[in-house]
C-alpha cells in the first residue's frame, strides 16, 4: 500500500480573512495579529529554508537531486484566479467550461496569463502581483519552513477531502475552496487545474539551483507547470511533481494562482 502514499496538503486552523473584490488593496488582520497586513484574496507566507525535491524517492528524474532552497517573504493566493476575477480584468471568458464563475479560469496560455497580470498592477498601489516562482510554489504547497512540515503521507482515499484529480472530478474543474485547505490556508494547490509558475524549465535545474530564491533555468522553450490537475491521478498531482509546456500551450486543465510582494 506504500505506493498509494503520496505527499498533500495537511489541514489546520485558519486565520479569518477579509475578502473583497480584487482590487489590491490592503486590510489590516485580525486583531492582536502581528506582522504585514493581509491583502485581500493573498496569503502572507513567512519565509525560510526547506528541502526541495522528490523527498519521498518515487517521483521522475527532474525532481532530484533534493536541494535546500531558501526562499524570502511572499504572498500567494489562498485560491486559484476565478473566471470571475479573470472576467473582471479581461472582458472574456476563455474557459472551456462555461460560465462557472467560482471555478479557476482555465485554458489560458502564459503570455494571456501575464497580460492579466499586467493589468491587475496598473490597479495596485500597495501590491506588485506576478506568479510564485516553483520554489515559492512548492515552499507553499508543501506548508511553510521544514523538511516535512505541512505534509504528510497519505492514501488515495484521503486524497478525496484535499484535491480534485481523475478519481473524483468527474473529469472537470470545480469552483475554489470546496476542498481542505493546507496548513498555511491555501486551497487546491494539489489538483482541480494545473498552475503556471513564473520558471522556465529544465530538466536537470536541481542540480545547478542557487539556494537562495532560485528563479528556474535562463532560458528554455518550456515553461514550468505545477499541482497538476482533474485529469491526474493521485501520483500527479503530488507536490513535488513538476511538468512543462510550451508558453503558448492551451488547454482546459491550465490556470493559475498569483504571488506578490508589496511595492
Amino acid at each position: 500500500m506504500a505506493f498509494f502514499k503520496r505527499i498533500i496538503c495537511i489541514p489546520a486552523i485558519l486565520i479569518l480573512f477579509l475578502m473583497l473584490s480584487m482590487t489590491g488593496s490592503p486590510v489590516l488582520q485580525a486583531s492582536g495579529q502581528t506582522g504585514p497586513p493581509d491583502v485581500q484574496g493573498m496569503v502572507f507566507v513567512k519565509g525560510g529554508c526547506f528541502d526541495m525535491g522528490d523527498i519521498l524517492k518515487d517521483g521522475d528524474p527532474d525532481e532530484k537531486p533534493v536541494h535546500e532552497v531558501c526562499v524570502s517573504d511572499f504572498y500567494i493566493g489562498m485560491y486559484e484566479v476565478t473566471q470571475k476575477q479573470w472576467f473582471k480584468m479581461m472582458n472574456t471568458y476563455p474557459s472551456s467550461l462555461v460560465r462557472c464563475e467560482e471555478c479557476p479560469v482555465e485554458n489560458v496560455t502564459y503570455p494571456d496569463v501575464q497580460e492579466f497580470i499586467k493589468r491587475l498592477n496598473r490597479t495596485s498601489s500597495v501590491m506588485e502581483y506576478r506568479l510564485p516562482t516553483e520554489a515559492e510554489w512548492e515552499y507553499a504547497a508543501r506548508g511553510g519552513e521544514g523538511k516535512y512540515k505541512g505534509s504528510v503521507l497519505i492514501g488515495d482515499n484521503d486524497l478525496n477531502n484535499y484535491a480534485w484529480f481523475k478519481t473524483n472530478s468527474d473529469n472537470r474543474p470545480h469552483p475554489v475552496g470546496q476542498k481542505e485547505a493546507n496548513s498555511l490556508g491555501l486551497y487546491d494547490m494539489c489538483g482541480n487545474v494545473q498552475e503556471w509558475v513564473s520558471d522556465y524549465y529544465e530538466a536537470d535545474y536541481y542540480g545547478t539551483s542557487p539556494v537562495n530564491n532560485p528563479k528556474g533555468a535562463s532560458v528554455s522553450q518550456y515553461r514550468v507547470v505545477r499541482g497538476g490537475s482533474f485529469l491526474n491521478s493521485s501520483w500527479g498531482i503530488r507536490t513535488t511533481v513538476r511538468y512543462h509546456f510550451t508558453r503558448d500551450e492551451r488547454g482546459r486543465e491550465f490556470g493559475f494562482r498569483l504571488a506578490a510582494t508589496q511595492k
